[in-house]
C-alpha cells in the first residue's frame, strides 16, 4: 500500500481574492464609525442646501380659487386681474400679429432704423449669425447718428453673443448691460434668468413674444431650422408697458433709471383722441423671481377659470403647476372647448416635452384636446379666451417662467386681435398631430417612466 500525501483538489484550496479587493478589505477595517458618521452628515447637508436654494417648498399656495369668475373682457374682469398683479388696466394703442420670421425681422429692423430718441432691446437669446449681423449693424448706426441704445444681454441666453459687434456697438455710443452673469459670490442667483422680451422704439412702438436673435428665427417655418413663432408688434400704450418692462430691468442691472419723452412721451388724451383710434384694453404684467406674489400664475389661472366657451393655448415649455393643470381640466369638464398645442418630436428640451407628456393623460380624460406640432419647432407663447382676451408675451406655461425667470406678458382685450390669435391657432393646428386617449393609454410601459421621471424636475425647466 502506497502511503504519501493526498493532492488536494484545487475546489478545497484556500480561495484569496483578487489583489484590488484586498486592498478594499484592508482599507474598510481602517474605517472609524465617526468618519461615515461625518460623511452622512456631509451628504445630507449638501442635499439640504440644494433643497433650501432652488426648490420652491412653501412658495405657491397648493389650492387656487376666487370669489367670482366674471367672463374675460369685463370690467370686474380687468379689476380682479389689476388687483391681484399690481398692474393698471390701459386704454389704447393697436396690436398686430406677426407669423415667423419673413414677417417680424423685416417688420423690427423697418421700425429700428425709423428710431429717432431711443431704443431699448431685450431679449433672452443672443446668438452670432446673420440675424445678429443684422441687427447689430442698424443698433450701431442709430447709435452713431445720435440715437440712445440701451441693449440687455441675459447671462445664460447671450454667452455666445458675439463680443466684436458689441465692442463696435458701445463705441458708438451704445449702452450694453449683461444680467445676472457668472460671478463669485452670486451663484445662487444665476439660475434665476431675465427671460423678458421688449424691444421699444422711441417709447412708441414694441415688440413681445417669443422670438429673440439667432438665425432659428428666420424664415416661415419651412423645416427643423426654421423656428415656427409668433411675435406681436404694438403701439400707443401697450409700448410704454413694454417700455416698463425693459425699464424696470436696466434699473436692477445698471442702476440707471429711464426718465423723460424719449422713453415714455405724452399719451394722448382718449377724450380727444380721433374716433378711429383703437379703444384696446390691455394689462402689462412683469414678474421677477424675487416676487413671491407670483403674477404670471395669478394671470394664467384668472384667465383659465373665466372661459366661457373656447381657450387655445399655445406653448413651447408646456408644465403647468397642479393648480393650472386643475383649471384646465375642470373648464373642459364643463364644456368649454379647451385646446393645447405643443411642439412635437421636433424640439430642443426634450426633457421638458416628457414632463409635458406626464400630464396628457389627466388632461384627456378630463376632455381637454391636446396637439403635437410637426415638422420644425413650435415656439410660440400666447393663448386667446372667448375671442376676447388674449396673453402673449416672453412667458412659458412652465414652474420656471412663472416663479424663476423675469417674464412679460400683455394681456389684450380686443376682439381683432384675439381674431388674429385664433386664425394662427387654427392655422398651426394643420401642421400638427392630435393626441387620442385611447391610442394614449396604450403607450409603451417605458415612454410613461420617463415621463414620471422627467416630472420629478419640473421645478427648473
Amino acid at each position: 500500500m502506497r502511503i504519501g500525501r493526498r493532492r488536494t483538489r484545487a475546489s478545497e484550496r484556500p480561495k484569496r481574492l483578487p489583489r484590488w479587493r484586498e486592498l478594499d478589505v484592508e482599507q474598510k477595517r481602517h474605517y472609524r464609525w465617526w468618519a461615515v458618521l461625518f460623511f452622512v452628515i456631509g451628504v445630507l447637508a449638501t442635499a439640504g442646501a440644494l433643497l433650501a436654494l432652488f426648490s420652491p417648498f412653501g412658495q405657491r399656495a397648493e389650492h387656487v380659487f376666487a370669489t367670482a369668475r366674471p367672463p374675460v373682457g369685463s370690467p370686474p374682469f380687468l379689476a380682479a386681474l389689476s388687483g391681484a398683479t399690481n398692474a393698471p388696466v390701459r386704454r389704447g394703442g393697436t396690436a398686430e400679429l406677426l407669423s415667423n420670421g419673413d414677417e417680424f425681422l423685416p417688420a423690427i429692423l423697418r421700425d429700428l432704423r425709423a428710431a429717432r430718441r431711443s431704443i431699448d432691446f431685450m431679449v433672452y437669446i443672443w446668438e452670432p449669425g446673420e440675424v445678429s449681423d443684422s441687427a447689430l449693424r442698424v443698433l450701431t448706426e442709430r447709435a452713431r447718428a445720435g440715437v440712445q441704445v440701451r441693449v440687455v444681454l441675459d447671462g445664460v441666453g447671450a454667452l455666445n453673443a458675439p463680443e466684436e459687434g458689441f465692442r463696435e456697438l458701445r463705441e458708438a455710443g451704445g449702452r450694453v448691460a449683461r444680467f445676472h452673469p457668472l460671478r463669485f459670490g452670486e451663484l445662487t442667483r444665476f439660475h434665476r434668468r431675465n427671460h423678458r422680451r421688449a424691444i421699444v422704439i422711441d417709447g412708441e412702438v414694441g415688440y413681445t413674444g417669443g422670438a429673440a436673435v439667432g438665425d432659428k428665427w428666420l424664415g416661415d417655418a419651412r423645416g427643423p431650422d426654421e423656428w415656427r413663432e409668433d411675435v406681436v408688434r404694438v403701439t400707443g400704450p401697450l409700448a410704454l408697458s413694454l417700455q416698463a418692462a425693459f425699464a424696470q430691468t436696466w434699473a436692477v442691472t445698471t442702476g440707471e433709471i429711464l426718465a423723460g419723452p424719449a422713453f415714455y412721451p405724452p399719451e394722448p388724451d382718449p377724450v380727444v383722441a380721433p374716433a378711429a383710434a383703437s379703444i384696446t384694453l390691455h394689462v402689462g404684467v412683469t414678474s421677477s423671481p424675487s416676487d413671491e406674489q407670483l403674477p404670471l400664475r395669478k394671470v394664467f389661472w384668472l384667465t383659465f377659470a373665466a372661459a366661457r366657451e373656447r381657450l387655445y393655448v399655445t406653448n413651447a415649455y408646456f408644465v403647468p403647476d397642479h393648480a393650472l393643470l386643475r383649471a384646465l381640466a375642470e373648464r373642459a369638464r364643463a364644456g368649454v372647448d379647451v385646446r393645447v398645442l405643443v411642439p412635437g418630436p421636433i424640439t430642443d428640451a426634450r426633457p421638458v416635452r416628457w414632463a409635458s407628456q406626464a400630464h396628457y393623460l389627466e388632461l384627456l380624460e378630463a376632455g381637454v384636446r391636446i396637439w403635437e406640432y410637426q415638422g420644425t419647432m413650435l415656439h410660440t407663447k400666447s393663448l386667446v379666451v372667448d375671442g376676447v382676451w388674449s396673453v402673449v408675451g416672453s412667458s412659458n406655461l412652465d414652474i420656471r417662467s412663472t416663479e424663476l425667470n423675469q417674464e412679460n406678458v400683455l394681456g389684450i382685450v380686443d376682439a381683432g386681435f384675439g381674431a388674429q390669435v385664433e386664425r394662427a391657432f387654427l392655422r398651426d393646428l394643420e401642421r400638427a398631430e392630435e393626441v387620442r386617449l385611447e391610442e394614449w393609454r396604450r403607450r409603451p410601459w417605458w415612454k410613461k417612466v420617463r415621463e414620471e421621471g422627467a416630472e420629478l424636475f419640473d421645478e427648473q425647466f
